[in-house]
């Protein structure tokens, strides 16, 4: 019973490198004129990964998509993430301050 479950998990140790190599990932401004045009998304907001990476929302109001992107040093950038019904958040639930 054990080794069917080690093998699983050796298998997907060794599949998900590949996987990742394989995501939407292209240069960032394809991939931004790409939402703005066919998706009529705007930025919305974005944070930093460790200084390794910007994760970056993209929303529309209109058509209710969003969209969370990945951007790299590089300037290459992987589709996260997508959906439907985006709920924008409202002003006075906005958190102010630095988080503890």
């Amino acid at each position: 019973m054990r080794l069917p479950i080690a093998i699983a998990a050796f298998t997907a140790a060794l599949i998900t490198p590949v996987f990742a190599e394989t995501q939407n990932c292209v240069d960032r401004d394809l991939l931004v004129e790409r939402l703005r045009t066919g998706y009529g998304e705007v930025f919305s907001g974005a944070g930093l990964q460790n200084g390794e990476a910007v994760f970056e929302i993209w929303t529309s109001e209109e058509n209710g998509t969003w969209t969370i992107l990945m951007t790299q040093p590089d300037g290459m950038s992987c589709i996260m993430a997508t959906g439907t019904d985006w709920l924008p958040g409202l002003a006075s639930q906005t958190v102010k301050g630095s988080p503890t």
